[in-house]
């Protein structure tokens, strides 16, 4: 008998988790004496269900449930029987009566959870995640905010939070949803330090490391993000939502085959769940496998028809996938009620199978109806970008430099490619990457993470000593990405035009690059793809346009201040002249030319934009007109164009 323990169904009961071939043993010694007791024979058919005798268990399961309609606890038993051999209907039936029975049956729910995750139920995985928060909170106001917040209504959640936390500044768990909060906020450094503060005052809580590890990879720190994640694979190494997020700082670290591995491995153990799958597809696609990211968005589709994802993962490989049975699908689903984010991804979807069969103008209907979803979805606002010139005309200026001359950290080695998105830099990063002296990496978060640090007035009190530590910062966030021992290395970030001024002073001898495309190009190829993050403007085309010529202005700026600092590629110079243009792009980063870098479409890395399939071919012309298709409805982008239409060379 256990110690302490006078009962013995309890004492059977109570050895269940531990060891259920002795809870066995007890429970058939009990019902001998007993049998009229009908504890002795849920305990048992609950251990003989624990070692996987679900077949000898479902008999006494079904006599109990017959006898006893209203017992939750024998609910349960029989819906995990059930769903054990196979019959998961019936299985989930039975949990959702015990649940009905005993709303605060916690087991029942995270069965419910488990199972629905399997099975790719969003929904029904979401109120079975919501419910647990709300039961495992220690008070029933932070229960609240718990299930809100699972339910992503932070709005609502945060009020509560913050009240909550101001009465209790130390309570571990609201400090974690509070970073939660922060985190939907985008504001991830206040994230991070509310989740350490709660680490400090609960080490051993995984749920605290995996959300820390969680805030590290999304403000683009992967690598912190992996030191914390590690001790939880270590101690868990098959959980499927350490393994995603394994996945997804190896990617964001450039280990693309390391991600795509733990993706197939988690397709193969989560069959049925269409979310697995499309990460799945979007990890082999960035790898270079385009038949398996095919094979991947085409499971999740089957497995979930309302998955917009998947149907813009084919269209977003932007070889023709999509066909009429695509679209017919695509129509019936746009007919019917979808989540916001999953029509933003139809609509996108179904506007480039309409493109690419000559639809136009229904194609840009689609487009635009998908814009209007994604400004929502990305907090879209307009910036004011003549304040932001002007405080980079004002800081960056021949004085500002000449009396910072022989500052920064002197190194070569990084080659900085900006623009617009969508004007061919993933065409310059993959002709320099086919370089011997040169390594492509992705596109770097580092130089914005240190620009968000800094305002103009910092930036002009930085003394010699500290302008170098901010170069020598970026070079150690960056050398995680460089694996191949290579001179130089590319960061690929587009919008680090933004941040020349601060690229010259903290890195003076990097190279910088500035791939420019005819606007009218450019920007309608920026409003009709849906990124993934980090380019509101796109979704309005008369920002687009206000941004182009922002853009412009920086660029123009920089060239008078710093001559001969950023060298300017036009794509279009380079589709028609292929040769001279590699010549002189390779001159201007001071590296030798290289024949390679002209058979740029056999180079087999990895590449992670939206352009990854284009740059597997040669240079083709088709591309360099297909907005004047749409010309008719691009008269917004035209006006905020302004002079920069005809003007964009200069």
């Amino acid at each position: 008998m256990l110690r302490g323990m006078t009962d013995p169904v309890e004492q059977a009961a109570t050895l269940l988790g531990a060891n259920p071939a002795r809870a066995e043993k007890l429970a058939r010694d009990l019902l001998a004496r007993q049998p009229a007791d009908p504890r002795p024979k849920l305990i048992l058919a609950s251990a003989l269900r624990r070692q996987n005798r679900a077949g000898d268990a479902l008999p006494l399961l079904i006599e109990l449930a017959r006898a006893y309609p209203r017992a939750a606890r024998t609910r349960f038993e029989l819906g995990v029987c059930l769903c054990a051999l196979g019959r998961g209907a019936e299985g989930d039936q039975q949990l959702d009566e015990a649940v009905r029975l005993d709303p605060a049956n916690r087991e029942a729910w995270a069965e419910i959870e488990t199972r629905a995750f399997a099975s790719g139920h969003i929904v029904r995985e979401r109120q079975a995640k919501a419910t647990l928060a709300r039961l495992d909170a220690s008070h029933p106001e932070l229960g609240r905010a718990a299930e809100l917040v699972v339910l992503e209504r932070f709005d609502e959640a945060e009020p509560i939070l913050r009240r909550f936390c101001l009465a209790q500044p130390n309570h571990v768990e609201g400090l974690r949803l509070m970073a939660a909060c922060q985190v939907a906020a985008r504001a991830f450094p206040a994230a991070e330090t509310l989740l350490r503060h709660a680490l400090s005052l609960d080490p051993a809580s995984p749920r605290l490391r995996f959300d820390l590890a969680h805030v590290l990879f999304a403000g683009r720190q992967a690598q912190p993000a992996l030191t914390v994640l590690m001790p939880l694979l270590e101690a868990d190494p098959a959980h499927p939502a350490y393994r995603n997020l394994q996945a997804a700082c190896l990617g964001l670290l450039g280990d693309d085959h390391g991600a795509e591995a733990i993706n197939a491995e988690l397709a193969e153990a989560f069959p049925d769940n269409p979310r697995v799958a499309v990460n799945h597809g979007h990890a082999a696609r960035t790898a270079g496998g385009r038949d398996r990211a095919i094979a991947a968005y085409r499971h999740a589709i089957a497995l979930n028809p309302q998955s917009g994802e998947a149907y813009w993962g084919l269209a977003n490989l932007k070889v023709g996938v999509l066909g009429e049975e695509d679209e017919a699908a695509m129509r019936r689903q746009l007919a019917t009620t979808l989540p916001d984010d999953e029509r933003m991804r139809l609509e996108y979807a179904l506007a480039r199978r309409l493109e690419d069969s000559g639809q136009a103008d229904e194609a840009f209907d689609h487009y635009a109806k998908g814009a209007a979803l994604a400004r929502v979805r990305f907090a879209y606002g307009a910036r004011d970008y003549p304040a932001e010139l002007a405080a980079s005309e004002q800081l960056y200026t021949p004085e500002f430099f000449a009396a910072r001359a022989g500052w920064g950290a002197q190194d070569d080695a990084p080659i900085f490619v900006v623009g617009l998105p969508r004007s061919g830099s993933t065409l310059v990063e993959q002709i320099l990457a086919s370089h011997s002296q040169i390594e492509g990496t992705m596109e770097l978060p580092y130089m914005g993470l240190i620009s968000a640090e800094l305002t103009p007035q910092s930036i002009a009190a930085l003394t010699q000593d500290e302008v170098r530590a901010l170069g020598e910062d970026y070079l150690a966030r960056s050398a995680v990405h460089r694996r191949l021992g290579k001179a130089h290395f590319i960061d690929k970030m587009p919008n680090n035009f933004r941040h020349i001024g601060l690229i010259r002073l903290i890195l003076p001898q990097a190279k910088i690059v500035d791939v420019r495309r005819y606007p009218m190009a450019s920007c309608f190829s920026c409003f009709k793809q849906l990124f993934a993050e980090g380019q509101e403007f796109s979704y309005d085309l008369g920002d687009l346009g206000r941004y182009y010529r922002h853009y412009l202005a920086l660029i123009r700026h920089f060239a008078k201040v710093q001559p001969d600092a950023v060298h300017t590629l036009v794509y279009e110079d380079l589709v028609e002249d292929t040769e001279g243009q590699v010549r002189r792009l390779l001159d201007a980063v001071g590296v030798e030319f290289d024949p390679a870098c002209l058979r740029f479409f056999e180079n087999k890395r990895a590449v992670r934009t939206v352009s990854s399939e284009q740059v597997r071919q040669p240079i083709y012309r088709s591309g360099l007109d297909q907005w004047r298709a749409f010309a008719a409805r691009l008269a917004p982008l035209e006006e905020a164009l302004g002079e920069d239409l005809e003007g964009w060379r200069a």
